[in-house]
């Protein structure tokens, strides 16, 4: 499925307006370029304009944008991030290890997984799974592959949370090693503040050039940094297709599965 997913394109079927359709001549039914997609999330992207804990409106947005992608059909994976909480980066600053501050911050990713479930279950009657890589059977399921597909076949939403169990990596390795684990057709990477990637930083430098396309190699030429330097080879070396856009937008990650080109699209080939 996944293979034969991953070399579609998006296409549009029309379709006649009845009498009493509302509306006259023709519209567009399209349909998904994506059969299956993996959202990796920040852990800022639930906390709003605060920066750290969760913002009820963001993480309501949030909710109606994971769910916009899922009505089109597609199936859908999370990977959320815990930075609102915790970062492995202030062990210093704690006077702990970097081993054991990175434990604390996969623990916020659980509790944003958490609260994101109840947002999407406040929503939809539609099977909402947590599954962590850290074993905390009282309020999700371990993460196990086939299990993790099966629940995406049969329809449900998946928030992987806990990040791969092992320190020393942030959220940006396990959204890339899931969704090639879970043979996505793509990972839809939501940033917070930013919608793409630019040659330069967008905040210091006014004049600084979005790319609509970059290849990873490219990307890799020109030195613009997208995610840990670790995820970013592991994704170009097995060929993920990635979508770089401002979490903030409404409606574009809908947009993105159904083929419009928005924020930065990344791949091995042009």
């Amino acid at each position: 499925m996944a293979a034969l997913a991953r070399g579609a394109r998006d296409h549009a079927v029309a379709w006649a307006r009845s009498a009493n359709g509302g509306g006259q001549g023709k519209g567009y039914l399209t349909v998904p370029r994506y059969n299956r997609v993996l959202v990796k999330l920040s852990g800022e992207a639930l906390a709003g304009t605060a920066g750290s804990g969760v913002d009820p409106a963001s993480l309501a947005r949030v909710a109606d944008e994971v769910l916009s992608v899922r009505d089109l059909g597609v199936q859908v994976a999370v990977v959320v991030g815990g930075g609102n909480y915790f970062r492995g980066r202030m062990a210093d600053g704690w006077g702990i290890s970097r081993a054991e501050a990175d434990n604390i911050g996969m623990l916020g990713t659980i509790m944003n997984a958490l609260m994101l479930r109840g947002a999407l279950t406040a929503r939809t009657d539609i099977d909402v799974r947590v599954m962590t890589a850290v074993p905390i059977h009282s309020v999700a399921e371990p993460f196990i592959r086939l299990r993790a597909v099966h629940h995406l076949n049969r329809g449900m939403i998946v928030l992987l949370a806990g990040g791969i169990g092992q320190p020393y990596v942030t959220t940006d390795y396990p959204a890339v090693q899931r969704a090639l684990e879970l043979e996505m057709d793509a990972l839809l990477v939501a940033k917070r503040g930013v919608d793409g990637v630019y040659d330069s930083d967008p905040k210091l430098n006014p004049e600084a050039k979005r790319y609509t396309k970059l290849t990873y190699d490219e990307a890799l030429a020109v030195g613009v940094r997208v995610m840990d330097t670790s995820a970013f080879v592991l994704a170009n070396e097995q060929d993920l297709t990635m979508h770089v856009f401002d979490v903030a937008a409404a409606g574009v990650m809908r947009r993105i599965c159904e083929g419009e080109e928005l924020g930065t699209r990344i791949s091995t080939k042009p």
